[in-house]
């Protein structure tokens, strides 16, 4: 019974990572759109060139947020160590997200400039459905690598 009953509050206890790792991720979207942004319409960024960016800039703020949040009982590594290794998993996300991203950007802004979506730009539609996509992809990858590699010292 007291087995049961630690498998339950373990589970509780991973179902609340995994909403607080949403919860950052959200955040971690604003920072990478928002960045997106800068490199594309303000300083005329390539698209694949300034989601590279907006990806480090989304990878900084997410190690901090999943450190001191998420995860703040995972302090037994140093902080180096588990920035390399979540700066790993989420170089091999980078790949993943990069292919996604090149591969659905230009039927999205095909698709966008068909169907004229409430006048706005199908450029700019087809780069955040794009961006949208990618990161949906990209999603569970980091959530189940980082946690059982980087943050495996959690109980």
């Amino acid at each position: 019974m007291s087995k049961m009953l630690s498998l339950t509050h373990q589970g509780r206890k991973e179902g609340e990572r995994f909403l607080k790792f949403l919860a950052v991720g959200g955040i971690g979207f604003i920072v990478d759109a928002g960045t997106l942004f800068i490199f594309t319409s303000l300083l005329f960024f390539h698209d694949l060139i300034a989601q590279a960016f907006s990806f480090t800039a989304a990878i900084v703020s997410n190690f901090t947020w999943n450190r001191y949040w998420t995860y703040p009982d995972s302090r037994t590594k140093s902080i180096r160590r588990q920035l390399a290794q979540f700066t790993l998993v989420n170089l091999a996300g980078l790949g993943i997200r990069t292919l996604v991203f090149a591969t659905v950007l230009e039927p999205y802004r095909r698709l966008a400039a068909l169907q004229r979506l409430i006048s706005i730009d199908p450029i700019l539609v087809g780069r955040y459905l794009s961006l949208a996509t990618a990161v949906t992809v990209v999603l569970l990858w980091n959530f189940f690598v980082n946690r059982y590699w980087t943050y495996n010292d959690v109980g």
